[in-house]
């Protein structure tokens, strides 16, 4: 058997995309093995959004290229494969292929040509692929990843995706929906919907509104969740859809990127301040008890101290349940480069540190508040340090509770006994009593 090793970086669609990838491998003969040494092929399948990203996998490759014997294969893949394409074979010797994610279902062609000495990029990209015939290598999964949208047409400034995954193109809704039958026949309940702007998906027939309710009323998905939906893509037909879709989480990631309208103009999002908060409010009026994190950009071009306290602002205003905050990076190609008065890394690494304290600060009050409060969880497996099990509510709030492996993969009752200001302590419940079993629900 020929063995094939991944490893993945950077979002959610990529990590669909390894379970792709093996997918494609695993139907002309290969395994998977967790083990490089052991591998015939090397893929690393990578992101683009950030250099740090990018410098990432660089390292990694000089530490994988150890792994190189006669007749091994080491391949890049995925976004920063699409950015760089060939430069990539010349910037690193001891890589063999490179291929964007439209260029999957080429793998084994290229593995072959690899083995006989040939080095081979491929970064076309095809409007048409969904890769529908490809069942991907999921393995035993509590919880799935069904991509449902590729690509993206919104063109930030700041954003290198339009060049790396190409124009936005929806799968069919019968597709997606046979795939969750498929997922819910094998014993996944939760589901997550992919899509680079998720909730603006359109089949030609179908908006996400049709697709949320078609997906959520599958027998055997009892919690669905999307990401990442953009602010101003939640129509009244989505936000109905989302209310009465009982298997829809009370959870949504909103990016807003910055609080001043001045900066998201330059950033050509579609959204003010004032917009985005009205979102917002709609969201909490829809769905009660909604959490919601987002991801925030400090440091872009022309941002001055004044933008910054409106993200501030914007931060204590909304009382994000948590956000991934990041420096802005320059990226080769994208608008934002031709932009003036960059901001200095000192400056935007201080900024940084700011929005950080301010989003933790905000989560910890929330969390705390939340101690004491009972919630159904799924036990999503163990915790990666300890010997504690992980869980996670509805509202996407990680949990730790004691427990046997057994318990993995159900869902329970129990009640957050404590917080770090992250994550929480838990305690299964019995029925409505606390007398230490657990309930299993449904």
């Amino acid at each position: 058997m020929r063995r094939v090793y991944i490893e993945t970086y950077g979002c959610q669609m990529n990590v669909a995309d390894s379970e792709l990838i093996v997918g494609v491998l695993v139907r002309e003969g290969f395994v998977r093995t967790d083990d490089p040494a052991a591998a015939d092929v090397l893929l690393v399948n990578t992101c683009a959004v950030r250099d740090h990203a990018e410098q990432r996998v660089l390292s990694r490759l000089g530490e994988l290229k150890g792994f190189k014997r006669p007749g091994r294969v080491l391949g890049v893949v995925g976004c920063m494969a699409q950015r760089l394409g060939p430069r990539l074979l010349e910037r690193v010797p001891q890589v063999d292929l490179v291929i964007g994610p439209d260029g999957y279902r080429g793998l084994p062609e290229l593995i072959a040509r690899a083995h006989q000495g040939e080095r081979a990029a491929e970064v076309e990209f095809k409007t048409w692929e969904h890769y529908e015939d490809v069942p991907p290598a999921r393995g035993e999964r509590v919880s799935a990843f069904v991509t449902v949208q590729r690509g993206c047409d919104y063109r930030c400034t700041f954003c290198i995706v339009p060049m790396t995954r190409g124009a936005e193109r929806s799968r069919k809704l019968a597709d997606v929906v046979r795939e969750a039958r498929d997922l819910a026949a094998a014993g996944t309940t939760e589901v997550t919907l992919l899509g680079q702007t998720v909730n603006s998906y359109h089949d030609g027939e179908h908006d996400f509104a049709d697709l949320l309710r078609a997906v959520g009323a599958v027998p055997g998905v009892r919690r669905l969740r999307f990401t990442s939906p953009y602010p101003t893509d939640f129509t009244d037909r989505v936000l109905a859809a989302l209310a009465g879709t009982p298997a829809a989480c009370e959870h949504v990631h909103l990016p807003v990127q910055s609080g001043s309208s001045r900066v998201l103009k330059r950033m050509l999002r579609r959204y003010d301040r004032e917009r985005y908060l009205a979102v917002v409010a709609a969201l909490r009026g829809a769905v009660p008890g909604i959490a919601l994190t987002t991801d925030i950009i400090v440091g872009f071009p022309g941002e001055t101290e004044d933008d910054f306290q409106e993200t501030l602002s914007l931060v204590e205003e909304v009382g994000f349940d948590d956000a991934y905050t990041f420096k802005y990076s320059p990226r080769e190609g994208t608008p934002a480069l031709k932009l003036k008065d960059h901001v200095a890394d000192d400056v935007a690494g201080e900024r940084l540190e700011r929005l950080v304290a301010a989003v933790r600060c905000g989560a910890k009050r929330k969390n705390v508040a939340l101690v004491g409060t009972a919630h159904e969880v799924l036990v999503e497996g163990r915790a990666k340090r300890g010997a504690l099990l992980q869980a996670r509510t509805r509202t996407n709030k990680v949990a730790l509770l004691e427990g046997p492996d057994e318990w993995i993969g159900t869902y329970a009752r129990v009640r957050l006994t404590g917080t770090t200001g992250s994550t929480f302590t838990a305690w299964p419940l019995e029925s409505e009593g606390e007398k230490g079993g657990i309930a299993v629900v449904g």
